[in-house]
């Protein structure tokens, strides 16, 4: 069988697939029924090919990269909305005094996110504590020297900006280049430049009250037309999951994760405590944990599958104003914050155990009090100061190791089974910023609990 024709034949078995889910949509199955569907079928596809192919084949190669016009094509279409999501749906909030206090809601999200980091630092330093994990011992191959050599020049680079600067850059000094998502701090300064234009919108009221009716009449427009942009898009999240979980299957690696499964238990242990955690958290607010959970399984599926916080944004938000009651302002705030403040799994769970797992190595216990505290500090505050950075978890270690004094080395040693944790991370990290939503809406009583307790699902 040349390859040529097991591409084909894998294209058409990937297209009976597609159809299967859309005629599952015209059935009127459930958006969370279609959503799981694909995650499985995925999963079984993706392991038979590379059963039959293996994970680096031509075949899977090839098929893969066709697989992504459906799968990397979606993810585009969901970044494409960000902006001008974030953009009129903050503006719209504030200009309608859906938020009245903007300065309030802010720091009630940052500050839960904030936390939530702390305890997930904990987490990940107790669990990998538990496990015995260590770096001595792991054996560096080629790409992860040649990782860590990447990363260590990376660190330099890091390291000449300091937290200060870092954070002054989320002012934009060209919002159209910052709407362009170029930078690394793109979203957080769309959220300011959105707010400011709100606030002169809300200040012309006084002087000319015509000009600010005229402005608001096009934000609201603008606004429906981008929220039903949304809408359309996020019917096609059971077919982006189909090709993107059928695309990780299929060509992991996983003799490779096996020489660091240790890691990866404890990683996951780690990751579903914290998830336990945020349910608990809900409970504590007042409200049923699991309608939490059936509302938000589609959002968190596609974090999983995707590895983007970002790229979720649309559809956490979606879930937040209209599955779990949350009021817009908080749910655009907290949804947008949450992409790069306070994220529990990447900058939360991951350096923690990195730090446990390298302070033996230059002669540091892990478990002494004064460690774990400043470690639990460290990681808390260094989740707000890789705010204007990109890089995600590998920022944040850098972050957290090159503080507490420790080398770098240990996170190139950690590529192979990189994309397997980051999965869960990211749907850890979405699931902090709608924690976030959730609490800041619900202390000042702008939850809709109604919406929360019914039991819609999906459109």
């Amino acid at each position: 069988m040349n390859t040529t024709f097991s591409v084909v034949f894998s294209m058409a078995v990937m297209l009976i697939l597609v159809y299967v889910l859309f005629k599952m949509q015209k059935k009127h199955y459930s958006f969370t029924s279609r959503v799981l569907t694909a995650l499985g079928i995925g999963i079984l596809y993706g392991a038979i090919l590379q059963m039959i192919y293996g994970a680096s084949s031509d075949v899977v190669t090839q098929s893969n990269s066709w697989f992504a016009i459906i799968g990397s094509g979606y993810v585009r279409l969901l970044k494409m909305i960000v902006t001008p999501l974030v953009f009129v749906s903050i503006t719209s909030a504030i200009i309608n005094q859906k938020s009245k206090n903007l300065g309030k809601i802010t720091g009630l999200i940052i500050a839960v996110l904030l936390i939530t980091t702390a305890i997930s630092a904990a987490v990940g330093a107790g669990s990998a504590s538990v496990f015995n994990l260590t770096a001595q011992g792991l054996q560096v191959g080629e790409n992860e020297a040649k990782r860590t050599e990447e990363l260590e020049a990376g660190l330099i680079d890091f390291q000449a900006k300091p937290i200060q600067e870092q954070i002054i850059e989320i002012i934009p000094t060209n919002p159209f280049y910052a709407m362009t998502g170029q930078t690394s701090s793109a979203t957080l300064s769309v959220v300011v430049f959105s707010a400011f234009i709100a606030v002169a919108v809300l200040g012309l009221e006084r002087k000319k009250p015509e000009s600010a009716e005229f402005f608001t009449k096009i934000i609201n427009s603008l606004h429906d037309v981008v929220m039903r942009l949304v809408t359309i898009i996020l019917r096609l999240t059971p077919y982006g999951v189909l090709a993107l979980m059928t695309k990780v299957v299929s060509s992991s690696n996983y003799s490779e994760m096996l020489r660091l499964l240790n890691f990866v238990l404890a990683s996951y242990v780690a990751i579903l405590i914290m998830f336990i955690i945020h349910l608990l958290i809900i409970t504590l607010i007042g409200l049923n944990p699991f309608t939490y959970l059936k509302k938000v399984a589609p959002v968190l599926i596609f974090a999983f599958t995707s590895r983007t916080s970002a790229g979720t944004l649309p559809l956490n938000v979606e879930a937040q104003i209209d599955k779990l009651g949350v009021d817009e302002g908080h749910a655009n705030l907290s949804a947008s914050l949450g992409t790069t403040i306070g994220q529990n799994g990447c900058a939360g769970i991951y350096p923690a155990m990195l730090a446990i797992m390298i302070a033996p190595t230059v002669g540091i216990n892990p478990l002494a009090p004064a460690f774990l505290i400043k470690l639990i500090v460290v990681t808390a505050l260094g989740s707000f100061g890789i705010a204007g950075v990109g890089g995600g978890a590998t920022f944040a270690a850098l972050t957290v190791l090159s503080i507490m004094g420790l080398p770098v080395g240990l996170v190139g040693l950690l590529i192979a089974i990189e994309p397997l944790i980051d999965m869960a991370r990211t749907a850890l990290n979405v699931s902090g910023s709608m924690v976030a939503g959730l609490v800041s809406s619900k202390f000042t009583n702008e939850l809709n609990t109604d919406l929360y307790n019914s039991k819609q699902l999906a459109e």
